[in-house]
């Protein structure tokens, strides 16, 4: 499917707004039960991307939304820094094409030219497609919530998957270039 992946715009808000609510509404993996606003959706991006995080919109080659991703803070505190969670929400009419693959493998490039370390997944409602999406970007199982939310009248579980960015684990990170300066770090 021919796609532009790319940052968004302050145009592209009514679209994100639309796919969220999309996800929130009908969908598991936001345990959010009301739709936030446009307003609300463009606070929350420039909480993101102040932070110097990445976020990324996919479009097709006429312009439309198909779906957007974004790094943010896994927890604030300072030893979390160098890890990163993944989010990525898709239009309904964009799923199974190959959008969300897509979006995850630019946004893994992204965080490790940044210099994150780790990556992980929270996945709400333990949605096959997702853990299948994150699987073949490399992600392993992490651990899973039994019972997590309650959510359209069912339990729902939370899987966590991690992958490893650039070097990993496997050295010490610099704590005086970015992420390590956040945090406080």
């Amino acid at each position: 499917m021919p796609m532009i992946i790319r940052d968004p715009t302050p145009a592209d808000l009514p679209e994100i707004t639309r796919i969220y609510a999309d996800s929130v509404l009908y969908g598991v993996a936001s345990y959010e039960l009301l739709a936030p606003s446009q307003a609300e959706m463009a606070e929350r991006m420039a909480a993101i991307t102040d932070k110097g995080y990445p976020y990324l919109i996919a479009t097709d080659d006429e312009g439309g939304v198909l779906g957007y991703a974004y790094a943010s803070a896994f927890r604030t505190r300072p030893a979390y820094r160098w890890l990163v969670e993944d989010s990525i929400y898709l239009a309904p009419e964009a799923r199974g094409r190959g959008v969300g693959g897509a979006l995850l493998e630019t946004l893994i490039g992204r965080c490790e030219a940044l210099g994150f370390r780790q990556m992980i997944a929270v996945i709400g409602g333990a949605h096959p497609a997702s853990i299948a999406v994150h699987q073949k970007a490399g992600f392993v199982s992490s651990g899973m919530i039994t019972g997590s939310g309650h959510k359209q009248g069912r339990w729902l579980d939370t899987v966590f998957m991690q992958r490893p960015l650039g070097q990993g684990k496997a050295t010490d990170p610099d704590p005086t270039i970015y992420p390590g300066t956040l945090f406080g770090g």
